[in-house]
């Protein structure tokens, strides 16, 4: 592609009839280019502007890609900090008769929306798109927010030809400036000037005659001016147990560090987590927010009454906010309406809730502090800065002992986090402003332990019962997944799910009971859990519940494996053969422990009399396993599905 194609307006007959992207045919679509600048202006009225502009050609080859056509825009909407962002040059282009067809975007097709007190959001939704289409746009974001300059992606899940990103930064700031990804674009440096001019006017009263002079001051800055370049990104595509794709693609993330104006001391910003913490413990909609009083303490009485334990007051106070205010699912650790308003309204942000659940912990005598979070949606922060969080909990200091706290989800209780909080590391902070870190993936294994007796007949049909227990994360998992699912929609899915299995009796027991394992025993009869050939019948011991396929096909993988918390399958089976038949074969034994302690799978067969025992324990004992190890998973996991899925061979007597 030659150079004078990056600029909007210059769409060329190949682009439109380019049917797939030649380097990956199942692309859905395609950025051609995306060039960035980012600049500052000077305003006498409010100091230094950021502007970032940013010119895109995108190209759609399927349906499945029409979502590209979309483009949203976040900016800040409060008081003299309020950012703007403008669309232009937003064209759709087609082929027609071998002809190029503009089609502008109208002002139907933009929107500008509230997502809430903080943030609004442009829109545009281009118009006439189908298979071919080239599209083109252009923002402009204008701010006087200079701390947080806009990341920059040269990655994403379709295919970027060509990335650029200019930065022109005056003297007057600093900026940490963090690439991520496996993948690094190309950087160059440059110096250059650049000026700004001060106009002043000054009046002055002689013999009674007022006269204005006006006067202009140019002051000469150094601009560091850095491009950054990166061509023929492939598409980011989603593997299995990956936390978030983006914290690994190639991107540009700048916070500023410091400002250093003209006769005035360097002013340092956000340049270790104990200065970002304090900062943000100052907000008006945060640190004060815990201190308020005078709404909850009458309440709280008949909560605590007769409790003395720690844990007990812990899981009472936490259940009493969980049941008292709903959660709107707005995410942040700034308070919006303030904790006694949620309280009253018996609703609220992440913030007024934890906050809330923090201070009534405190008020019952525990040492409860507020942990900052960045959800797994989020991202995990590269350096300190302000924006790293999104959320935050409470945490229970005892000794060495910490336990987290989450009011927001119906099913949490204490350790027990909303899966969206096990991201890494979070940030405690104290009263007096210090913080430190906090592990926030579980420690305790999550289990999901099967006892399965069934009965196999001369026509390989199955008649059974089952009774499953699952703890800690697999409850708390599955409790939300059927938290709005009737019993019958939710045993026709099971059915449907297991070799179309007909389920007699079913009973769920401890659905609501968090601190109890939740309990399922169900009664089944199976027509299509076998193979019957040449009068043997072939039988998996697990049925339907074997590892279908490995889910790690990769041959290389450069993410950590994120399961987001160790845990243990175990299956007790006991297999009743049918009269006049006798086990020809059936799996032997086996053992496969992964190095370093990360996972182990036991796999034991017995034979006794007319019956088989299979007992099968599966466990992973870290949350995270780091790259490196992906080939020994990967080959655990494979050797582990081939195990499961041996077959049982029953032959006539």
């Amino acid at each position: 592609m030659k150079a004078q194609n990056f600029e909007l307006g210059k769409v060329s007959l190949a682009e439109l009839q380019e049917k797939v992207h030649p380097k990956d045919s199942s692309a859905v679509a395609a950025v051609l280019f995306e060039k960035g600048k980012n600049s500052f202006e000077y305003s006498q009225e409010k100091g230094f502007v950021m502007i970032t502009e940013i010119k895109a050609r995108i190209k759609i080859y399927k349906k499945e890609g029409y979502e590209w056509a979309n483009k949203s825009i976040r900016y800040y909407t409060v008081n003299d900090a309020k950012e703007t962002v403008s669309f232009s040059d937003a064209t759709t282009y087609n082929l027609v008769n071998d002809k190029i067809e503009k089609t502008k975007l109208k002002s139907d097709g933009e929107f500008d929306e509230v997502l809430n007190k903080y943030w609004g959001q442009k829109k545009i939704t281009m118009p006439n798109i189908k298979q071919g289409s080239v599209i083109e746009f252009k923002y402009t974001i204008r701010s006087v927010r200079t701390g947080s300059p806009r990341d920059w992606y040269f990655q994403s899940s379709i295919p970027v030809n060509y990335s650029e990103y200019k930065n022109y930064v005056p003297e007057y700031f600093i900026y940490n400036a963090n690439l991520k990804g496996f993948i690094r674009p190309v950087v160059t440096v440059e110096n250059g000037r650049n000026s700004i001019t001060l106009n002043s006017k000054e009046r002055t009263t002689s013999n009674r005659v007022t006269q204005t002079s006006f006067s202009s001051d140019k002051i000469d800055y150094l601009e560091t001016r850095t491009t950054y370049l990166a061509q023929n990104m492939p598409a980011m595509k989603e593997e299995s147990f990956v936390n978030n794709i983006d914290n690994y693609t190639s991107s540009l993330v700048q916070e500023l560090a410091m400002t250093k104006y003209p006769g005035e001391p360097l002013n340092a910003y956000s340049t270790n987590w104990n200065a970002v913490v304090k900062t943000i413990y100052n907000y008006d909609d945060f640190g004060p927010e815990l201190n308020k009083t005078g709404y909850f303490e009458e309440d709280l009485k008949a909560v605590l009454a007769g409790l003395n334990t720690a844990e007990e007051k812990i899981t009472a106070i936490l259940q009493y906010v969980k049941s008292t205010v709903k959660w709107n699912d707005y995410y942040g650790y700034s308070c919006n309406d303030g904790v006694k308003q949620a309280y009253k309204n018996k609703t609220g942000n992440v913030a007024e809730i934890n906050l809330m659940l923090t201070a009534m912990l405190r008020h019952a005598g525990l040492t409860a502090n507020p942990v900052l979070v960045s959800t797994r949606s989020n991202g995990i922060a590269l350096f300190p800065n302000r924006t790293a969080f999104n959320y935050v909990i409470a945490a229970v200091e005892n000794g060495t002992d910490v336990v987290l706290l989450d009011a927001t989800d119906k099913f949490s209780s204490p350790n027990v986090l909303p899966f969206r909080d096990l991201n890494w590391l979070g940030r405690l902070i104290r009263k007096d402003g210090t913080s430190s870190e906090v592990d926030l993936m579980p420690k305790q294994t999550s289990n999901d332990v099967i006892t399965m007796n069934y009965a196999v007949n001369d026509k390989g049909e199955v008649v059974g019962k089952l009774r499953r227990q699952r703890t800690d994360h697999n409850a708390m998992i599955f409790r939300s997944n059927v938290k709005d699912l009737k019993e019958e929609a939710y045993l026709e899915k099971f059915e449907n799910e297991n070799d179309k299995i007909e389920v007699s009796d079913y009973l769920r027991a401890n659905e609501n009971d968090l601190k109890l394992p939740l309990i399922e025993t169900i009664s089944f009869t199976g027509a299509n859990s076998s193979e019957i050939l040449g009068g043997k019948i072939y039988i998996k011991p697990m049925l339907s519940f074997s590892q279908g396929n490995n889910p790690f096909k990769q041959e290389i993988r450069e993410y950590p494996v994120d399961f987001g918390f160790p845990f243990l399958d175990k299956y007790a089976i006991n297999l009743q053969i049918p009269a006049g038949y006798k086990v020809e074969s059936f799996p032997a034994s086996a053992s496969i422990l992964m190095e370093d302690g990360l996972g182990s799978f036991k796999f034991l067969t017995s034979l006794s009399g007319d019956s088989i025992q299979v007992s099968i324990l599966s466990q992973i004992n870290r949350p995270i396993i780091s790259a490196e190890y992906y080939p020994a998973l990967k080959e655990f996991y494979q050797k582990m599905m081939e195990k499961e899925n041996e077959k049982i061979v029953l032959s006539k007597i």
